[in-house]
C-alpha cells in the first residue's frame, strides 16, 4: 500500500516536472523564432528569405500539428518518447522487426526497440524484467564474492567495452542488417506497405529534439534514481536480492517481453535491451535516392590516372544512343541532380525522355576514395582545377564511352562510325569550367572528346565581376597561401560529430524557418548576397556525418588567380620554371585564347539574380564564343547560383530539355541520311 502511494505520487511529480520544463524550453524557442522573424522584417530586402526554406527537404514529412508529448493517447510520456523513437531512428534498417530465435551471438550489441506502449509487453512489470535464476546456496555464495570484486570488474570491463564499441560496430553493422533482411519473417505485403511509410515520412532528428530527448532521459532517470531509493526504504530485503542478481557472475543485461510483427506465433519472446539509440542523421545516397522513386541504378567505380578512385553513377537506359553526362559544381556531388525528385530533377527528367543518364562525381570527398588506402590528407587534397579538367573527366567520358560502345555494338542499326551514340554534357559551376578545360586541352592534343553538345549552367572561369566578399577572400588566399596551404589542405568539416551536428542543425533551421531565415541571410551576406536556398542545401544527405564533399586549397586559390588576372587560364605554379615544367610556356595557358577549338554547339546559361558567378561573367563566356565562331547560344533566368541544381524549375527543365532534343533530331537526321546513301 505504502509502496503504491509512493509510486503514484512520483509518477505525478515526474509529469509536473516534465510538463514544466517542456514548456518552458518550448517558451524559450518560440521567442527565439519569433525575434528572429522580426529580425528578418527589419532587414531590407530579406523578408522574402522565409520562402522556400520551411517546408523544404528533399523527402516530404507527413506530419502534422502535435499534442505536447504527456498528452498523447492517455500513455505515459516517456514510453511514449521512447516509442517514436523506435520508430523513429534508421527506419531503413529492419532489426525491429527480428524475431529471437534469428539472433545469434554476434547480435549482443544490437539496439531493440522497446514495445508499443498499447501493447502487452509495455505493461511487464519491475520484477517481470529479469529472467529467472538459480537460487541455491552456491549460486548466493558466488554472487557475493562477484560483488567483492565488482571494481575489478569495471575497470577491466570498460576500456574493452569502448573498444569493442569503436572498432567492430560499423564492421558488424552491415552483416547484421543483410542477415535479418534474408531471414525475416515479416510477409512481402508487410514489407512493402512499411517501406511506403518509410520513404513517405521523415523522421530525422534536430539538435532541439535531441535536447528534448536529453531532458527525457535525465528527467526520467533522476526520478527512477528516487524510486529505487525509496524502494530500498521501504522493501530492503527485496533491494538487497535484486542488487546480488546484478552483480551476479550471468549475464545480466535487461531482457523485454516483446511479439514480432506479422508473425504466426505472437507469443511474447524475450529479447535484450539497450540504451544504444542511432543519431539518425539522414545519411542516404544518391543510390538511395534514386532506387527509392523506382528508377533503375547503376555504380561505376573509375580510377583517375593519378590514382583517385570516382563514383560515376547511372541510371542506365542500356539500349539508347542518346547519353547525358551531368558533372556538379563546388561543395557538391551527384546528389544535386536528383534532390527534387521525379518532377524537378534533371537526371529523372532526361531519362523519362529516354536518355542513358551519368552522373559524374568529383575527387574531394572526406572519405579520401583513393587506390593508396594510407595516402595522407595532404597529398590527396593537392588538386586544382586542372586535375578536374584533365584527369576526372577524361576518366569518366571514357568509361562512359568503353560502355557504350560495348553495349551498342551488336545494334543493327548502328552507324559506320566509331561512336554509336550522342553525348551531352549538363555541367553546373565548377563542372563547366572543368568540361571546357577538359574540351580545349583534348582538341590541343588532337584525341577524341567524345561530345555532341555542352549545357553550361552558371560556368565558372571567369570572376574578376564579382562581390566584396569574394574580393576579401581572394586577397586573403594570396597574401596567406604559403602559411595556410601547409596547415589547411582544404575546406571541409574535419569530424563526424560536426557534420552530424552542420545535418541536425540543417533540421532545425526547417523546423523553425525564422531562424533558418536568419542563417539564410547570413548565408547570403557572406557569398555576396546570393539568395540561393543554403540552408535547405545544407540538409541534403551529401553532407552527412560519414562523408561529404569539400573544396581543396589549391581550387580555391585557382579561383582566386582567375579573378585577379580576370583570364580563364590554367593553374599558376607560381614561376616560369614550374610552369614551363607542367606547360611547357613560362605561363599557364590561356584557355579563352582557345575558344575556337571548340567543335560542338554549347548553351550557356545565366542567372539574374546569381551573385556568385554574376551574368556579366557568364556573358564573357559567350562573346568569346561568339567572335571565334563557335555555334553557342545564351539565355537568362531569374534564378540564383544554386537554383539550376537544387530548385524545382520547370522553366529551367524545359529549356534544358529542349537543348538535349536537338542533339537527338540531328541524330535522326544522320541516320536517314546515312540509310540513304546505303540504299542510292
Amino acid at each position: 500500500m505504502i509502496q503504491r502511494v509512493v509510486d503514484n505520487l512520483l509518477a505525478v511529480t515526474k509529469e509536473s516536472v516534465k510538463t514544466i520544463t517542456y514548456e518552458s524550453l518550448n517558451n524559450i524557442l518560440r521567442l527565439i523564432n519569433g525575434l528572429s522573424a522580426m529580425l528578418l522584417a527589419i532587414l531590407p530586402g530579406k523578408t522574402n528569405m522565409l520562402e522556400g526554406i520551411h517546408g523544404w527537404e528533399l523527402r516530404p514529412a507527413f506530419r502534422g500539428p502535435r499534442l505536447p508529448r504527456w498528452m498523447e493517447n492517455g500513455v505515459s510520456s516517456f514510453n511514449q518518447f521512447v516509442h517514436e523513437l523506435s520508430m523513429e531512428s534508421d527506419s531503413a534498417s529492419s532489426e525491429d522487426y527480428s524475431s529471437g530465435e534469428e539472433m545469434d551471438d554476434d547480435d549482443d550489441d544490437d539496439y531493440i526497440s522497446p514495445a508499443s506502449p498499447s501493447s502487452q509487453s509495455s505493461r511487464f512489470s519491475r520484477s517481470s524484467s529479469y529472467t529467472k535464476r538459480r537460487k541455491d546456496w552456491p549460486h548466493w555464495i558466488l554472487s557475493i564474492f562477484m560483488w567483492l570484486l565488482l571494481p575489478a570488474r569495471l575497470m577491466i570491463g570498460i576500456p574493452i567495452y569502448l573498444y569493442s564499441l569503436i572498432f567492430t560496430r560499423d564492421s558488424k553493422g552491415a552483416n547484421r542488417i543483410a542477415g535479418r533482411l534474408q531471414n525475416s519473417n515479416v510477409p512481402g505485403g508487410r514489407k512493402a506497405l512499411d517501406h511506403v511509410v518509410e520513404l513517405a515520412t521523415d523522421r530525422r532528428r534536430g539538435v532541439i529534439e535531441d535536447l528534448h530527448l536529453g531532458i527525457e532521459i535525465f528527467i526520467e532517470t533522476i526520478f527512477d534514481g528516487i524510486h529505487k531509493m525509496t524502494a530500498c526504504v521501504i522493501s530492503p530485503w527485496e533491494s538487497l536480492r535484486v542488487f546480488l542478481k546484478w552483480s551476479s557472475p550471468d549475464d545480466s543485461s535487461a531482457y523485454v517481453a516483446t511479439a514480432t510483427l506479422a508473425k504466426d506465433d505472437p507469443t511474447p519472446t524475450e529479447r535484450k535491451t539497450r540504451l544504444n539509440n542511432s543519431l539518425n542523421t539522414d545519411g542516404r545516397t544518391c543510390e538511395d535516392v534514386i532506387t527509392e522513386l523506382g528508377y533503375p541504378y547503376e555504380a561505376i567505380n573509375v580510377v583517375t590516372a593519378d590514382g583517385y578512385v570516382l563514383l560515376l553513377e547511372r541510371i542506365p537506359r542500356r539500349d539508347s544512343r542518346k547519353v547525358v553526362y551531368l558533372q556538379h559544381g563546388v561543395f557538391d556531388s551527384s546528389m544535386g541532380w536528383v534532390s527534387n525528385g521525379v518532377v524537378g530533377s534533371p537526371a529523372f527528367a532526361a531519362f523519362d525522355q529516354g536518355y542513358d543518364v551519368f552522373l559524374g562525381n568529383f575527387r574531394g570527398l572526406v572519405s579520401r576514395e583513393h587506390i593508396d588506402k594510407n595516402i595522407s590528407s595532404r597529398e590527396y587534397w593537392h588538386y586544382s582545377i586542372n586535375e578536374n579538367g584533365i584527369e576526372d573527366i577524361p576518366a569518366m567520358i571514357e568509361k562512359i564511352h568503353q560502355v557504350k560502345t560495348t553495349e551498342l555494338e551488336h545494334n543493327t542499326e548502328e552507324l559506320e562510325t566509331e561512336q554509336p551514340y550522342k553525348l551531352c554534357a549538363i555541367c553546373h559551376s565548377l563542372g563547366g569550367a572543368a568540361i571546357l578545360m577538359y574540351l580545349i586541352t583534348r582538341r590541343i592534343q588532337e584525341k577524341p572528346h567524345h561530345l555532341s553538345r555542352l549545357i553550361l549552367l552558371s560556368p565558372a572561369g571567369f570572376h574578376h565581376d564579382s562581390s566584396f566578399p569574394f574580393t576579401a577572400l581572394e586577397h586573403l588566399l594570396f597574401w596567406f597561401s604559403p602559411i595556410l596551404q601547409p596547415l589547411v589542405p582544404a575546406f571541409y568539416i574535419p569530424t563526424r560529430f560536426f557534420r552530424m551536428l552542420l545535418n541536425k542543425l540543417a533540421r532545425d533551421f526547417h523546423n523553425y524557418p525564422a531562424v533558418g531565415g536568419v542563417v539564410q541571410t547570413l548565408f547570403g551576406y557572406l557569398l555576396g548576397g546570393d539568395s540561393s536556398n543554403w540552408v535547405g542545401v545544407i540538409g541534403l544527405p551529401h553532407y552527412n556525418m560519414n562523408d561529404m564533399p569539400g573544396v581543396s586549397f589549391g581550387i580555391a586559390l585557382h579561383l582566386a588567380q582567375m579573378k585577379r588576372s580576370k583570364r580563364f587560364r590554367m593553374f599558376d605554379y607560381g614561376s616560369a620554371p614550374a610552369n614551363m615544367a607542367v606547360y611547357g610556356l613560362p605561363e599557364p595557358l590561356d584557355l579563352g585564347e582557345f575558344y575556337g577549338l571548340i567543335d560542338v554547339p554549347v548553351d550557356v546559361v545565366a542567372g539574374k539574380k546569381d551573385k556568385v558567378i554574376r551574368p556579366s561573367m557568364v556573358r564573357k563566356h559567350y562573346r568569346l564564343m561568339r567572335d571565334a565562331g563557335v555555334d553557342v547560344s545564351y539565355n537568362e533566368f531569374e534564378y540564383a547560383h544554386l537554383d539550376f541544381t537544387f530548385s524545382h524549375r520547370e522553366e529551367l527543365l524545359g529549356y534544358v530539355m529542349s537543348r538535349l532534343r536537338l542533339v537527338s533530331q540531328n541524330m535522326k537526321k544522320e541516320i536517314r541520311l546515312k540509310k540513304k546513301d546505303l540504299t542510292s
